[in-house]
């Protein structure tokens, strides 16, 4: 079947939104690191509807950092794709035609270089999850030790990681005598812009401290919270819509019409009129932060750990059995202990607003997706609240098991037996732990808590955290996650 491109949108049929503006006239104003999925039915979204409003200055400029996936799924396509907005029986399509270009870092890492020089650039996004930032999730500090921080340390002319990317295009933006950038990450890092500020800030001082002294006197990393629900792509979804549009579209995406971007009031230079778009500008984003990953992401990966063991596929299928809705509502209940609402979040209508997105049974949101990388969203999606009631004296039932869930899944079977691949970062090293400690459920939780990565040891060596924990972890061994929810939810 042909492909979506320029020439095949008139192709399309009526129903099917299409970008109104001349893509030709558009400027490219953003480098986005990461273009996989979320950026495209997100910060996409938002500067796609900013080129409609008549404003051209925010097309953007893709980066994958290792794969050429999306670049080969785009380029034939020159960038165009479609955005599938889906609640129940209904299924809203639109056209995005945001993107300007595509390169792939390692083919060519002088080039992206110099596109972050370019004048017309004023934003640098990010999305390239957690483990991008090659930062211990702990502490914040660079991975002394990971391969690709070495090899950039020692070579900052050909970066690899997204640290030393923007430390090198920074650094011939000085050189050139550009203006300072803005730049906004848009993973769930707690602190995610003081993280990237410091980050960068590493490798610009290896490679040239005027460049780091300019950074920090200019640039600007403010601090943000991003949240839509956006599940894998399926070949099934790039067949269906193939057939809806007449043509073929390999870069589609499909969303939640829920769409949240909340962005601290730091920014170094031009920017979308985003307040007009939807997205809030604020203070303070921490509070926005804390309550998304306590609560969508905490249940999210407590779901994931938890319903995965049990054999649930998807997110729907789970808070559809009251068992489930039950262990959620009153997870949510530890979790909302530990948050301090900002102005203009009602938490109440937060969590009912959670439950109806959990439940929309046409995004098809796998637990298997949610699970990965789980060593690097675990300390601030469950770990921290977990700190924080065991700082206040409060018990933490149902955090200790969404905790254990994680552990339990290091062993890569399901309650039925069934094998899976644990798709971590840590994985071979949460195996080595659990291979030295044996069969004991309680030596295999013990084993994991000393994994200084997800667990700050003062709180692994405290008892009200450790006692609970390794307590549910043997109920999930013994009796599995669904019995074991069930438990602790029955009265």
């Amino acid at each position: 079947m042909i492909r979506l491109s320029p020439e095949t949108l008139d192709r399309l049929p009526a129903d099917i939104a299409r970008p109104a503006y001349d893509r030709a006239a558009v400027r490219t104003g953003v480098v986005h690191l990461g273009i996989g999925a979320f950026h495209r039915a997100h910060q996409a979204d938002v500067f796609d509807r900013a080129l409609a409003s008549g404003d051209p200055r925010w097309g953007i400029l893709g980066a994958s950092l290792r794969s050429p996936g999306v670049r080969d799924q785009l380029e034939p396509q020159e960038g165009l794709y479609a955005l599938s907005v889906r609640e129940g029986s209904e299924d809203r399509v639109r056209i995005i035609g945001a993107v300007t270009g595509l390169q792939v870092v390692p083919e060519d890492p002088a080039a992206l270089i110099e596109r972050l020089a370019h004048p017309d650039v004023h934003l640098v996004t990010l999305t390239v999850t957690e483990k991008g930032y090659r930062l211990d999730p702990a502490s914040g500090a660079l991975l002394a030790d990971d391969p690709d921080v070495i090899a950039d340390l020692a070579d900052p002319a050909r970066p690899r990681t997204a640290p030393a990317v923007l430390a090198a295009g920074l650094r011939l933006r000085r050189e050139r005598g550009q203006g300072p950038l803005t730049v906004i990450s848009c993973d769930n890092l707690p602190h995610n812009g003081a993280r990237v500020r410091d980050a960068t800030l590493a490798f610009a001082r290896a490679a040239d401290p005027a460049t780091a002294d300019w950074i920090e006197a200019g640039c600007t990393f403010p601090q943000t919270m991003v949240d839509r629900i956006v599940p894998a792509t399926t070949p099934e979804d790039i067949d269906a819509l193939a057939q809806r549009l007449g043509v073929r579209d390999e870069g589609m995406v499909k969303t939640e019409p829920f769409l949240q971007w909340v962005i601290e009031d730091r920014f170094a230079g031009e920017r979308p009129d985003f307040e007009a778009l939807g997205v809030r500008i604020t203070a303070s984003v921490a509070p926005w932060e804390d309550a998304k990953l306590r609560l969508l992401n905490g249940a999210h990966s407590a779901l994931a750990y938890l319903g995965g063991l049990a054999g649930i596929d998807f997110v729907h299928q789970a808070v559809a059995a009251p068992t489930w809705t039950r262990y959620v509502t009153a997870l949510w209940d530890e979790a909302e202990t530990t948050l301090s609402p900002p102005a203009g979040l009602d938490v109440a209508a937060y969590r009912r607003d959670l439950f109806a997105r959990f439940a929309n049974a046409s995004l098809n949101h796998r637990t298997r997706q949610i699970a990965m990388d789980g060593s690097q969203k675990l300390p601030q999606r469950l770990v921290a609240t977990a700190a924080a009631r065991v700082e206040q004296g409060l018990p933490l039932p149902h955090l200790a098991l969404a905790i254990a869930g994680w552990m339990r899944w290091q062993a890569g079977q399901d309650d039925a037996g069934a094998g899976f691949v644990v798709d971590d970062p840590l994985a071979a090293t949460t195996r080595r732990l659990l291979d030295a400690a044996g069969p004991d459920p309680d030596s295999r939780a013990r084993a994991l808590l000393s994994l200084t990565a997800v667990f700050p040891p003062s709180l692994a060596c405290d008892p009200a955290f450790h006692e609970p924990v390794i307590a549910a972890h043997g109920r999930l061994c013994h009796a599995g996650a669904r019995a074991a929810v069930e438990a602790l939810v029955t009265p």
